[in-house]
Protein backbone atom coordinates (compact mmCIF):
# COMPACT_ATOMS: atom_id res chain seq x y z
CA UNK A 1 0.00 0.00 0.00
CA UNK A 2 1.71 2.94 -1.11
CA UNK A 3 1.19 5.89 1.40
CA UNK A 4 0.89 9.74 0.35
CA UNK A 5 0.91 12.65 2.58
CA UNK A 6 -1.33 15.44 0.83
CA UNK A 7 -3.45 18.40 0.67
CA UNK A 8 -7.59 17.50 1.27
CA UNK A 9 -9.44 20.50 -0.13
CA UNK A 10 -12.15 22.04 2.00
CA UNK A 11 -14.12 25.40 2.42
CA UNK A 12 -16.34 27.40 0.30
CA UNK A 13 -15.75 29.02 -3.64
CA UNK A 14 -12.76 31.35 -3.70
CA UNK A 15 -11.87 30.55 -0.25
CA UNK A 16 -10.56 27.36 -0.06
CA UNK A 17 -8.60 25.91 2.88
CA UNK A 18 -6.78 22.55 3.43
CA UNK A 19 -6.33 19.61 5.20
CA UNK A 20 -2.52 18.25 5.54
CA UNK A 21 -3.59 14.26 5.43
CA UNK A 22 -2.16 10.84 5.28
CA UNK A 23 -4.23 8.58 2.89
CA UNK A 24 -3.76 5.86 0.37
CA UNK A 25 -2.33 7.09 -2.77
CA UNK A 26 -5.61 4.78 -4.51
CA UNK A 27 -8.29 6.97 -2.33
CA UNK A 28 -9.98 9.81 -3.71
CA UNK A 29 -8.29 13.54 -2.87
CA UNK A 30 -10.90 14.57 -0.46
CA UNK A 31 -12.34 10.60 0.07
CA UNK A 32 -10.70 8.23 2.91
CA UNK A 33 -7.75 9.17 5.09
CA UNK A 34 -5.49 7.36 7.60
CA UNK A 35 -4.60 10.60 9.70
CA UNK A 36 -4.96 14.28 9.55
CA UNK A 37 -1.94 15.77 10.44
CA UNK A 38 -2.88 19.83 10.31
CA UNK A 39 -4.36 22.67 8.28
CA UNK A 40 -2.91 24.93 5.51
CA UNK A 41 -4.39 27.93 4.61
CA UNK A 42 -2.85 29.51 1.33
CA UNK A 43 -5.20 33.00 1.41
CA UNK A 44 -3.16 34.51 4.26
CA UNK A 45 -0.03 36.73 3.56
CA UNK A 46 2.16 34.47 4.66
CA UNK A 47 0.35 31.48 4.44
CA UNK A 48 -0.59 29.79 7.64
CA UNK A 49 0.73 26.30 7.75
CA UNK A 50 -0.61 24.59 11.36
CA UNK A 51 0.25 21.15 11.48
CA UNK A 52 2.21 18.18 14.20
CA UNK A 53 5.55 18.34 13.01
CA UNK A 54 6.41 15.31 14.88
CA UNK A 55 3.65 12.75 13.48
CA UNK A 56 4.60 14.33 9.55
CA UNK A 57 8.11 13.31 11.12
CA UNK A 58 6.96 9.84 11.94
CA UNK A 59 5.38 9.43 8.70
CA UNK A 60 8.17 10.92 6.36
CA UNK A 61 10.14 8.38 8.71
CA UNK A 62 8.30 5.32 7.46
CA UNK A 63 8.41 5.90 4.16
CA UNK A 64 5.53 7.88 3.09
CA UNK A 65 5.96 10.35 0.32
CA UNK A 66 4.82 13.90 0.15
CA UNK A 67 3.00 15.24 -2.70
CA UNK A 68 5.56 18.21 -4.25
CA UNK A 69 3.04 20.84 -2.44
CA UNK A 70 3.58 19.38 1.29
CA UNK A 71 6.91 18.39 0.60
CA UNK A 72 7.73 22.27 0.05
CA UNK A 73 5.62 22.59 2.81
CA UNK A 74 7.69 20.51 4.91
CA UNK A 75 11.12 21.34 3.84
CA UNK A 76 9.55 25.37 4.61
CA UNK A 77 8.68 24.21 8.52
CA UNK A 78 11.79 21.96 8.87
CA UNK A 79 10.47 18.68 8.85
CA UNK A 80 12.39 17.52 5.90
CA UNK A 81 15.62 18.57 7.91
CA UNK A 82 14.87 17.11 10.82
CA UNK A 83 14.46 14.24 8.68
CA UNK A 84 17.91 14.42 7.36
CA UNK A 85 19.75 14.82 10.32
CA UNK A 86 17.37 11.97 11.99
CA UNK A 87 19.02 10.12 9.07
CA UNK A 88 22.66 11.07 9.74
CA UNK A 89 22.36 10.30 13.61
CA UNK A 90 20.97 6.57 12.59
CA UNK A 91 24.16 6.12 10.07
CA UNK A 92 26.20 7.54 13.05
CA UNK A 93 27.41 10.51 11.39
CA UNK A 94 25.96 13.29 13.85
CA UNK A 95 24.83 12.43 17.86
CA UNK A 96 21.54 13.47 18.69
CA UNK A 97 22.24 16.36 20.74
CA UNK A 98 24.35 17.71 17.44
CA UNK A 99 21.41 16.88 15.41
CA UNK A 100 19.24 18.58 17.90
CA UNK A 101 21.09 21.68 18.60
CA UNK A 102 21.50 21.68 14.32
CA UNK A 103 17.73 21.94 14.13
CA UNK A 104 17.44 24.73 16.92
CA UNK A 105 19.82 27.15 15.09
CA UNK A 106 17.68 26.62 12.04
CA UNK A 107 14.41 26.94 13.86
CA UNK A 108 15.70 30.06 15.25
CA UNK A 109 16.83 31.48 11.94
CA UNK A 110 13.49 30.26 10.27
CA UNK A 111 11.33 31.98 12.68
CA UNK A 112 13.25 35.16 12.69
CA UNK A 113 12.57 35.22 8.99
CA UNK A 114 9.11 34.71 8.82
CA UNK A 115 8.64 37.41 12.05
CA UNK A 116 10.78 40.04 9.26
CA UNK A 117 8.69 39.18 6.75
CA UNK A 118 5.37 39.68 8.41
CA UNK A 119 7.08 42.91 10.21
CA UNK A 120 7.98 44.34 6.70
CA UNK A 121 4.40 43.54 5.39
CA UNK A 122 2.76 45.43 8.26
CA UNK A 123 5.23 48.40 7.50
CA UNK A 124 4.61 48.49 4.42
CA UNK A 125 0.89 48.37 4.63
CA UNK A 126 1.33 51.52 6.80
CA UNK A 127 2.89 53.47 4.36
CA UNK A 128 1.04 52.70 1.67
CA UNK A 129 -1.88 53.65 3.67
CA UNK A 130 -0.10 57.17 4.65
CA UNK A 131 0.57 57.91 1.10
CA UNK A 132 -2.84 57.16 0.23
CA UNK A 133 -3.94 59.79 2.86
CA UNK A 134 -1.38 62.02 1.48
CA UNK A 135 -2.13 61.98 -2.12
CA UNK A 136 -6.17 62.41 -1.08
CA UNK A 137 -5.29 65.53 1.19
CA UNK A 138 -2.80 67.19 -1.77
CA UNK A 139 -6.18 66.11 -4.25
CA UNK A 140 -8.89 67.94 -1.48
CA UNK A 141 -6.38 70.87 -1.23
CA UNK A 142 -6.43 71.53 -5.05
CA UNK A 143 -10.11 70.86 -5.23
CA UNK A 144 -10.75 73.99 -1.97
CA UNK A 145 -8.44 76.06 -4.38
CA UNK A 146 -9.73 75.24 -7.90
CA UNK A 147 -13.39 76.23 -5.92
CA UNK A 148 -12.04 79.33 -4.29
CA UNK A 149 -10.33 80.37 -7.12
CA UNK A 150 -13.83 79.73 -8.94
CA UNK A 151 -15.69 82.13 -6.39
CA UNK A 152 -12.98 84.66 -6.01
CA UNK A 153 -13.98 86.43 -9.54
CA UNK A 154 -17.36 87.07 -8.75
CA UNK A 155 -16.50 88.26 -5.20
CA UNK A 156 -13.87 90.60 -6.48
CA UNK A 157 -16.19 91.78 -9.12
CA UNK A 158 -18.83 92.21 -6.95
CA UNK A 159 -16.42 94.71 -4.76
CA UNK A 160 -15.06 96.20 -7.34
CA UNK A 161 -18.93 97.27 -8.36
CA UNK A 162 -19.01 98.29 -4.75
CA UNK A 163 -15.54 100.10 -4.66
CA UNK A 164 -16.76 102.22 -8.33
CA UNK A 165 -20.16 103.08 -6.38
CA UNK A 166 -18.44 104.50 -3.46
CA UNK A 167 -16.23 106.38 -5.87
CA UNK A 168 -19.06 107.52 -7.25
CA UNK A 169 -20.91 108.63 -4.09
CA UNK A 170 -17.43 110.20 -2.95
CA UNK A 171 -17.23 112.23 -6.11
CA UNK A 172 -20.97 113.92 -5.62
CA UNK A 173 -20.08 115.38 -2.54
CA UNK A 174 -16.80 116.96 -3.55
CA UNK A 175 -18.17 118.07 -6.47
CA UNK A 176 -21.23 120.02 -4.37
CA UNK A 177 -18.45 121.29 -1.88
CA UNK A 178 -16.97 122.83 -4.95
CA UNK A 179 -19.67 124.40 -6.09
CA UNK A 180 -19.97 125.51 -2.80
CA UNK A 181 -16.78 127.15 -2.04
CA UNK A 182 -17.40 129.08 -5.83
CA UNK A 183 -20.57 130.56 -4.81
Amino acid sequence: MAVKIRLARRGRKKAAMYDIVVADARSPRDGRFIEKLGTYNPLTNPATINFNEDKALDWVLKGAQPTDTVKAMLSYTGVMFRKHLQIGVLKGAVTQEQADARYAEWKAAKEAKITGKVEKLGTDKAAKRQAALEAEAKVNTARAEAIQKKNTPVAEEASAAEGEATEGAADVPAADATEEAQA
